[in-house]
């Protein structure tokens, strides 16, 4: 008979697994810290699941992957996880941007596939029984959140015709996106300036118009890291 301790690990590993799978790189420090076990036990988990044939891939002093283009069976969400779903689509349609209200909800469609109708269920109920209130912005003033941030992961350089809430002339910019924020209210885009030679802010309710070029950028970390370190005071 297999007791409580045992279902314990065997759902701890199935975890670290889908953990792997959903990370470029995880460390074993981050396993540890994540499940709340010893670097020892972690090791331990992680020859289980190469003995029962996951292709876990070694990168020797970064970390642990999964082989490109292993599936994992499909995937068991808890009522307290689809619960979470259900709340971040509710609080994510307050936002102003059309294009990440419509693209998580074509990604709760999917996710909602895969959860066992008695969950779904209750899940349902749930949707019917939240309620955001609050002041209404529902409104929405933007529907390029979703390419910016592709912009940010794939270092597309951009170019973007931009109004500024006190001058009356919009002005041509080429950006190279690296953070996207959301604060008060407004989805704002963190870039290096090619005109200012520095990082601005800008919101994307104010970009008249948005060209993403062929060409890609280099990372500007230790600028990033200074330019933050003034924040929130330099977002304007």
């Amino acid at each position: 008979m297999t007791s409580e301790k045992e279902i314990s690990r065997l759902a701890r590993i199935t975890s670290i697994a889908t953990m792997l799978k959903s990370k470029r790189i995880v460390t074993a420090a981050g396993i540890a810290g994540k499940f709340g076990i010893s670097i020892r036990t972690v090791y331990r988990d992680i020859r289980t699941l190469e003995s029962s044939g996951v292709p876990v891939i070694t990168i020797e002093g970064k970390g642990y992957s999964i082989m490109e283009g292993y599936t994992l069976p499909p995937l068991m969400f808890t009522e307290a996880e689809a619960n979470a779903l259900i709340t971040a689509g509710h609080l994510i349609n307050k936002t102003k941007d059309a294009s990440l209200a419509k693209y998580f909800q074509d990604a709760l469609v999917k996710i909602k596939s895969v959860i066992r109708s008695g969950i779904k269920a209750k899940s349902d109920l749930l949707s019917d029984r939240i309620l955001i209130l609050g002041k209404n912005n529902s409104n929405k003033t933007s529907n390029s959140l979703s390419e910016l941030q592709l912009a940010i992961t794939n270092h597309t350089l951009t170019k973007i015709v931009y109004q500024k809430p006190d001058d009356s002339s919009a002005t041509t910019r080429v950006i190279e996106p690296h953070v996207m924020c959301y604060f008060n209210e407004n989805w704002i885009l963190v870039a290096w300036c090619r005109l200012r030679h520095d990082f601005r802010a800008f919101r994307i309710d104010r970009m008249q118009k948005i060209e993403f070029q062929n060409s890609t950028f280099k990372s500007r970390d230790a600028g990033l890291k200074k330019y933050f370190a003034a924040w929130p005071e330099n977002i304007f």
